[in-house]
């Protein structure tokens, strides 16, 4: 694949690549602040796929500093996108997702604003205000690029109107390197209780509804296992009546401990990812992370993720680095017109 890297080797110098990334990042993030780019008004967050999942505990965070804001799958809304006097942040790893583009491109100028990977792309030309990650090598089916995109986003959230970056990302590479150390053996244990599940549940309360939407598009891209993701309310009000003999990955705190022991009890296969002490049970493996911010925190849910799927992609003999489909038009070529 040409002009990636394969997942194994992404996964591996990850850590690497987020203590590079993460203080170039809070230079472009506290240089926008400074010159006043990071506002009264709230944000909107535009993007689609993973791109769209990573800005969730952004929003998540703002809204939790009494901020508007919000998420909008740029696929979703006919043109031109009418969102007042809001700045639009649009994500894109590439910074060539068609839709995102063409949606940001009816934007007055001003309020256009970017976060991606790689620097120059169609997209960091059309943004008036940009973050790159630093054109990090990255797998087909993301994994830096994600992570790193969820930094980003997340000092976006916590600089605006006048806020700061949160100083626990200076420490934050040296957190990850131990909290990979320390899952590596809850992975294998929860890959082994799902790894013949036919189809997957991801549910995600807060900032992790995110994690739950990136970790149903992983399984489906590197595992090909039909999975679906919805916040713990959305799932509650009648989704999880088809529990079946699927699977179900759950990130968050008490209401999703509850969820977890139900659906346990009841026969079902569940992972629970958490900062809480629980203990697992028969049908349950519970996953602790350490304790950290909801932004923090939504790193530490992927770099689980990416080790799950790449162990039962193995176990049920499928390829990483091989997708099924390709699609001609979600990609606009690099040299497209601004």
């Amino acid at each position: 694949m040409d002009g990636y890297i394969s997942y194994a080797e992404a996964t591996a110098a990850q850590a690497d690549a987020l203590a590079t990334a993460i203080p170039h990042i809070e230079r472009q993030v506290d240089e926008l602040a400074t010159r006043g780019a990071l506002g009264e008004v709230g944000p909107l967050f535009l993007g689609i796929g993973a791109s769209l999942a990573a800005a969730a505990p952004a929003v998540w965070h703002l809204r939790k500093r009494g901020i508007t804001a919000w998420r909008l799958d740029a696929g979703d809304t006919p043109l031109p996108l009418a969102t007042g006097e809001h700045p639009v942040i649009a994500v894109s790893q590439s910074g060539r997702s068609s839709e995102t583009i063409a949606a940001l491109n009816t934007i007055p100028t001003a309020l256009r604003y970017g976060v991606v990977n790689t620097v120059p792309s169609p997209l960091s030309h059309l943004a008036t205000h940009l973050v790159g990650l630093g054109s990090i090598p990255d797998s087909y089916a993301s994994t830096i690029g994600y992570t790193a995109t969820v930094v980003a986003l997340s000092m976006l959230s916590e600089a605006w109107a006048g806020g700061a970056v949160d100083p626990a990302w200076h420490d934050f590479a040296a957190l990850f390197r131990k909290t990979e150390t320390m899952l590596a053996p809850q992975i294998d244990r929860a890959a082994a209780l799902i790894a013949s599940a036919p189809s997957l549940d991801f549910v995600g309360g807060g900032a992790s509804t995110g994690s739950a939407e990136a970790g149903a598009l992983l399984f489906r891209e590197v595992a090909r296992i039909p999975a679906s993701a919805m916040g713990t309310r959305q799932y509650l009000h009648g989704s999880m009546e088809s529990a079946g003999e699927g699977a179900h990955i759950l990130f968050g705190g008490e209401r999703e401990h509850e969820v977890a022991r139900t659906l346990s009890g009841a026969g079902h296969r569940v992972i629970l990812v958490t900062t809480d002490e629980v203990d697992g049970a028969e049908n349950l493996e519970a996953v602790r992370l350490p304790h950290s911010s909801s932004n923090a925190r939504a790193v530490l849910e992927a770099l689980f993720l990416q080790g799950l799927v790449a162990a039962v992609a193995q176990s049920r003999g499928v390829e990483i680095e091989e997708f099924v489909f390709h699609n001609d038009d979600t990609k606009v070529d690099v040299g497209a017109a601004q």
